[in-house]
């Protein structure tokens, strides 16, 4: 079907860095961060208009260094975070800070600028996360509920909870914690759990996953060789609270179960590469996307271990006759996973895919060669979701 068919994007720098606006839920935007060694290093805005199936972009400038992860405000539309490369003593640290955006690109506007008088605009610097302390920064995590005040960062072993005051022109840090242990321990990342009161962040660091309780920054559960090989991603089931997906270099995805971590619930084995990216879609839980090294982006079907395993189950007055009993009965039988779709649109490697904020049946992929891939869900399967 025409519809279903992708919208690809291309810009002119490499580029690794994805989210969606997430304090949007009316227009489809996303914030991609470009890689250059070379040029000042980019942020495009990109809105998809659905109707006519066209991006529009805007292009503010990063003028601080590459752009290795990205981060958007729960709360506010303008604010967002960035993990970037600089340079400092012929030493090259990778430090976050969080920005603001020119107010009149705040919201998605389907307005496509006059491009000749459009001149790239550039971000305000709100604060540092200042990590020269603790390390190299991997990600930073907004909680996920909050009021875009509680932010965490990890920088090489360090978890850091940062509080940006009122002003968010400064950042306090107010807790944080190290991994013991042998040799040098580093995070990959980590996601902050929208369950428990959001209280809990789930952190990667090589083989092992583990939880920490954000109030008094202590471990509560740890997986350790949770992947054969580094463990690149994890996310959380936004409705089932103890699930937790993970991903990584052994080409796998696995989903745990933190209340017993002795066995993955499940493992897909679907990728033929590095596995970056892990991510569930905010409102049905049994759709779950990949991205991967071997240029793919899979959208796997995990019905048996979502919020509804079996299905939307007809309530029991609605049935009048035997007939309809036996079909019901059937019914409660589990579904079945399987992979929905591969999506084979890029040429190079897959380093991040991510769900809209404002349209659950729409996603974007993004790989180092600069190309942004949006796709829908296979209609047929939104409808067979929905009815």
């Amino acid at each position: 079907m025409e519809d279903d068919a992708p919208v690809i994007y291309g810009l002119e720098f490499q580029a690794r860095a994805l989210t969606p606006q997430t304090a949007e839920t009316d227009a489809i935007r996303f914030l991609v961060g470009t890689q250059s060694l070379k040029y000042d290093n980019q942020i495009h805005i990109i809105d998809f208009d659905d109707e006519n199936n066209i991006i529009n972009k805007n292009v503010l400038l990063h003028q601080a260094g590459e752009i290795w992860h990205i981060s958007a405000s729960p709360a506010d539309k303008g604010v967002l975070a960035t993990c970037y490369n600089r340079t400092s003593d012929s030493k090259v640290l990778t430090c976050a800070a969080v920005w603001r955006m020119p107010k009149e690109l705040e919201s998605g506007s389907h307005e496509s600028p006059d491009d000749s008088s459009s001149t790239a605009q550039t971000l305000e610097l709100l604060c540092h996360l200042d990590n020269t302390a603790h390390g190299n920064m991997a990600c930073v995590v907004w909680e996920p509920m909050g009021d875009g005040k509680k932010i965490i960062s990890l920088a090489d072993n360090h978890i850091l909870l940062w509080d940006l005051q009122e002003s968010s022109s400064q950042a306090v840090l107010a807790s944080s914690a190290s991994l013991e242990g042998k040799g040098q321990l580093r995070f990959t990342s980590g996601r902050w759990s929208p369950h428990h009161n959001c209280t809990q962040v789930a952190t990667a660091s090589d083989t092992t996953l583990r939880g920490w309780d954000t109030r008094n920054m202590s471990q509560i559960y740890c997986i350790e060789n949770a992947h054969g090989q580094l463990v690149r991603d994890l996310d959380f089931n936004p409705n089932k609270q103890y699930y937790l997906a993970s991903c990584g270099d052994d080409c796998k995805v696995k989903f745990w179960d933190t209340r017993n971590v002795t066995e993955p619930v499940k493992t897909l084995e679907e990728h033929s590469h590095w596995v970056w990216n892990v991510r569930y879609n905010h409102s049905h839980d049994q759709l779950v996307l990949t991205g991967s090294s071997d240029s793919r982006v899979i959208l796997s079907n995990m019905v048996s271990i979502s919020s509804e395993p079996f299905g939307h189950l007809v309530d029991d007055d609605d049935i009048s006759d035997q007939e309809d009993h036996r079909s019901e009965e059937k019914s409660k039988e589990p579904l079945q996973d399987n992979v929905i779709a591969t999506y084979e649109e890029h040429e190079d490697s897959v380093y991040a895919v991510d769900w809209s904020s404002a349209d659950p049946w729409l996603f974007a992929s993004l790989s180092y060669d600069g190309r942004l891939v949006i796709n829908r869900v296979p209609r047929a399967l939104k409808y067979h979701i929905l009815l």
